[in-house]
């Protein structure tokens, strides 16, 4: 009895060492799996997804590297797809504090930026952090289309009475721009004027997804 007891004992301890195998490789899995996806967030040009969101980063623009300004300036955004429309948070941070900026989604990170949309504006705080929650078309469907030419309405010098008409082109890129030319000097930057507000007297682009290939801006991985 006692070397069967003792045989019993064995196999016991044996089922229990190849149980707690079992149970640690999904959990061995999971956490190579939540490790590579933050490996692949921090990666430049590269977007990170799970079931819930799409999250890629914002880096300084071509023209404020130029400008040898906005040292330390960033941004990270985060697109959570829903029926019938996205939802998309950006955060920035080291920014000018208390400073007003606009978002706009772009079909190239950089000059001459191709066709572009006014999603939004983001406002910093005093410690140069702001955020902006936005809803609409922001994934591989994202386009603007002009079947023909039509009159448009005429609300401030720089604007178009007359559209150009092009077939669909789509816009996977963001970019934040300074909403005065005022601010950026104030930031250290150059002080050119740019369309990209809503009276088209902004200033030089901040922020943009151009640590991503022009074909392939990060919209383009969201379904």
């Amino acid at each position: 009895m006692p070397r069967i007891r003792g045989l019993e004992s064995d196999d016991r301890s044996t089922m229990t060492a190849t149980a707690r195998r079992r149970r640690s490789g999904p959990r061995l899995a999971l956490s190579l799996a939540c490790s590579g996806a933050l490996l692949l967030g921090g990666l430049p040009g590269t977007a990170a997804a799970d079931d819930k969101e799409i999250r890629f980063d914002l880096v300084r623009s071509a023209k404020a590297e130029a400008d040898n300004c906005l040292a330390g300036a960033g941004g990270r955004v985060k697109i959570h797809p829903k029926p019938g429309a996205e939802h998309m948070k950006v955060e920035v941070s080291g920014l000018p504090a208390n400073t007003s900026f606009n978002l706009f989604v772009i079909q190239l990170p950089n000059t001459p930026f191709g066709m572009s949309w006014y999603q939004g504006d983001i406002e910093t705080n005093h410690e140069g952090k702001g955020h902006g929650k936005f809803v609409g078309r922001f994934n591989n469907e994202t386009f603007v289309v002009a079947p023909g030419s039509g009159p448009a309405p005429v609300l401030h010098a720089a604007d178009a009475s007359l559209n150009p008409p092009t077939a669909p082109v789509h816009m996977f890129h963001l970019g934040l721009w300074f909403d005065s030319p005022a601010d950026a000097l104030a930031a250290g930057c150059s002080g050119g004027t740019t369309p990209f507000n809503g009276d088209h007297t902004a200033g030089i682009q901040a922020l943009s997804t151009r640590n991503f290939a022009n074909d392939q801006g990060p919209l383009r991985q969201v379904p």
